[in-house]
């Protein structure tokens, strides 16, 4: 693969695309101050993932990763090049090594929306733990970790355990605990999430970690909890101590 070449042929495909309306609709919705083009997510997922239709070696995949993330206008990142690193990335995960996960912290660490941090999250970083358990011990210290998006990263990272049947109850329990007292609404989120897509599967869990927790667990956490609840369970934790 030449990387310089299919980089520039994914960013003349994206620039082809150009629709100024959805480009200031899409900057204003996601809050960014990066250059975009407004080019629908269906086209872009289609236009990066053609570069890869081809499986590239790792080295490959990682080097076009790398430079789409790395494009910008007038040393203004590219949303859309952004995005397309990230579908590259999640396309063809299965051929990333356990020593990639230093790439993906990159990524996020770079991020400053959910849009780049959840599929990274959710389907690279929690897919390479999947794959290499032992790699979860770096989840450990990102929960705690001063930038807020690294935090999400941790829990969310969390969800492909749980969608395949194998959680990781005792690290969704013990950072659950550690987010107690969490201020940020994108980690609240994260762990009602993960404990929504828990219940799916083990409602008797979701229970009985929550219940004992009430008194401190945001109404966001909660509210995403118990959504997948037996009515009845949802409706007792819902209601206000008397």
């Amino acid at each position: 693969m030449d990387v310089t070449a299919e980089t520039a042929r994914v960013l003349a495909e994206l620039r082809a695309q150009t629709d100024p309306v959805r480009a200031g609709a899409e900057k204003r919705y996601l809050k960014s101050d990066f250059i975009h083009i407004g080019v629908p997510v269906p086209v872009l997922r289609k236009v990066a993932l053609s570069t890869v239709k081809a499986t590239p070696t790792r080295d490959e995949l990682l080097a076009l990763a790398e430079t789409l993330w790395d494009v910008t206008d007038e040393g203004v990142p590219v949303h859309e090049a952004r995005m397309a690193a990230v579908e590259v990335l999640v396309k063809r995960v299965a051929l990333l090594e356990p020593r990639d996960l230093g790439p993906a912290e990159r990524f996020v660490r770079d991020s400053v929306s959910w849009v780049y941090v959840d599929p990274l999250a959710e389907k690279v970083v929690g897919g390479l733990v999947v794959r290499h358990p032992e790699l979860a011990t770096v989840l450990d210290a990102w929960v705690t970790d001063p930038y807020m998006w690294i935090r999400r990263t941790a829990v969310l990272a969390l969800l492909p355990g749980v969608r395949a049947g194998n959680p990781d109850l005792e690290r969704i329990g013990r950072f659950g605990d550690v987010l107690l007292g969490e201020r940020e609404f994108f980690i609240r989120k994260a762990l009602g999430w993960v404990l929504r897509e828990l219940a799916k599967k083990d409602p008797f869990w979701v229970v009985q970690w929550v219940e004992p927790r009430l008194a401190t667990l945001s109404g966001v956490t909660l509210r995403e909890a118990v959504r997948r609840l037996p009515a009845a369970e949802a409706a007792r934790l819902r209601k206000p101590p008397s």
